[in-house]
């Protein structure tokens, strides 16, 4: 576990790729697991329960979904467990960090420091996506970077036509 976590913080650090994680079905239901504690934990301080879950899995089959759309369609379909793996793993790893500045939000200090930490986790989360997908798919960093900010776009535009606040209230 402790090389997992080595390795994925490599990623994170644009040192390593998807195809250096092992290829795994076994990691990958793993990470899968990791990752919707992850975002159940993150999602779940503002949300009940039971739409937290919903949310978590929904984000954890988008995530799916854009790595196996991405491959698929480069034609590098056998990349999609290392590439699933990666995309879910950083994903966790990044949400983890996150986690105490969105407990701080939740407690309604909303100071610069936690919006700019915040911010900064965002456009790194959307770096080393863009870094995982441009490995997947042997693209440019641009092109990667492309790809992933519109599976950002598409997957936030998903979770609010799936789960819409009403009136602003939760």
């Amino acid at each position: 576990m402790v090389e997992l976590l080595k390795l994925l913080l490599e990623i994170c650090r644009f040192k390593k790729a998807p195809q250096d994680l092992p290829y795994s079905v076994g990691l990958l239901k793993m990470l899968i697991a990791i990752d919707l504690v992850v975002s159940f934990v993150m999602i779940n301080f503002e949300l009940t329960t039971l739409r937290a879950l919903l949310e978590a899995v929904v984000g954890l089959l988008l995530i799916l979904l854009s790595g196996w759309v991405t491959v698929y369609f480069s034609g590098k379909q056998q990349r999609f467990c290392q590439t699933a793996s990666a995309l879910i793993g950083v994903d966790a790893l990044i949400g983890f960090y996150a986690i105490p500045a969105l407990a701080t939000m939740a407690t309604g200090n909303n100071s610069a420091l936690v919006f700019w930490v915040m911010f900064g986790l965002m456009i790194w989360h959307w770096a080393v996506t863009g870094h995982i997908i441009r490995h997947a798919i042997d693209k440019s960093l641009a092109f990667g970077l492309g790809l992933a900010f519109l599976y950002i776009v598409a997957s936030y535009k998903v979770i609010a036509f799936l789960f819409p606040e009403v009136g602003g209230a939760n």
